[in-house]
């Protein structure tokens, strides 16, 4: 089932995600559900916190990026294969140089901004089996990583931003808020006129 993704000024998006066990409630379905809704939407990852639920999961599938022709064989065939689940997550340690990349986000529809992130994480997660794993990734794929790792910490993409570059784009985010904007995806927008 496809669900609306929550827009930009939902307090659900600034909210540090709570920690979940094998209990919690239809998980395979939820996951089948997130997974769906982030291709409805294009997205290359997707965290509970985008769906409204304050826990600590996001799911990614980094294959679109692997036709990128400025990216060595190397890295194509570690995007390609990148489809995953993070449960509880915890980055243990973020290294490398930092380097920009314009990163969107499908909360903050029509909005993109070079971000600087460290080029490699190290990260503890659980999978959908609830078998644990710590990984180090690199590249776009620490970068996919990273930005759904920061939605389940309350932080967005636009938090990372100058203060110059948050003026210049406020009434975007205003407007995103209110739903004043076209998307082709289903959408939850905090500020919208009940009964549009």
């Amino acid at each position: 089932m496809i669900l609306p993704i929550v827009a930009y000024g939902d307090p659900v998006l600034k909210k540090k995600g709570k920690k979940i066990d094998k209990t919690y409630p239809k998980l395979s379905e939820l996951l089948d559900n997130m997974f769906e809704t982030m291709y409805n939407a294009h997205g290359v990852g997707l965290a509970a916190p985008q769906i409204g639920l304050p826990i600590r999961l996001f799911i990614i599938d980094a294959e679109p990026f692997s036709d990128d022709d400025e990216l060595s064989e190397e890295e194509k065939q570690v995007l390609k294969g990148l489809k995953k689940v993070f449960i509880n997550p915890k980055i243990i340690e973020e290294t490398g140089e930092e380097w920009a990349f314009c990163e969107g986000c499908l909360s903050i529809p029509e909005v993109r901004e070079d971000v600087f992130r460290k080029e490699r994480v190290k990260i503890n997660y659980f999978d959908e089996n609830f078998k644990e794993y710590t990984d180090v990734y690199s590249g776009l794929a620490a970068r996919v990583i990273q930005h759904e790792y920061d939605h389940i910490e309350g932080i967005l993409f636009t938090d990372k931003l100058s203060s110059l570059k948050k003026r210049l784009i406020k009434g975007k985010l205003t407007n995103i808020s209110k739903g004043k904007i076209s998307q082709e995806y289903r959408m939850r927008f905090p500020l919208a006129k009940k009964g549009r």
